[in-house]
């Protein structure tokens, strides 16, 4: 069983990894797909759009392939994907003592 559990940790570790990594590479490419309109470059800081040689003149608006990658990013995030982690935690630990419980019999022949 705990050969179980070291597995499960690997994999809560490289589920880890992958949320982190796909973040960072979210975050880098809603800025690289920049801005539009009159806002035409990414302030990477602030992570707002700003006006070519004025980057105090700040909006949060933004083109649509930012905005479309920002929803990827919150829904990788804790609001989405990173939010289910305990959850996925606590199901896989108590399906591991529910099966070497079964495994074990269940306590038949104890009374």
């Amino acid at each position: 069983m705990f050969g179980d559990l070291i597995n499960l940790g690997y994999g809560i570790i490289v589920f880890a990894v992958i949320i982190g990594v796909g973040s960072i590479i979210l975050y880098n490419f809603s800025g690289a797909v920049g801005c539009g309109g009159l806002f035409p470059n990414w302030n990477s800081t602030s992570n707002l759009c700003y006006e070519t040689g004025n980057a105090t003149n700040t909006t949060a608006t933004s083109g649509t392939s930012a905005t479309n990658t920002d929803y990827l990013l919150t829904q990788l995030g804790t609001t989405g994907l990173a939010g289910w982690t305990p959850a996925i935690i606590a199901i896989s630990v108590g399906l591991l003592f529910l099966g070497a419980f079964m495994i074990s019999g269940g306590g038949k022949g104890r009374y």
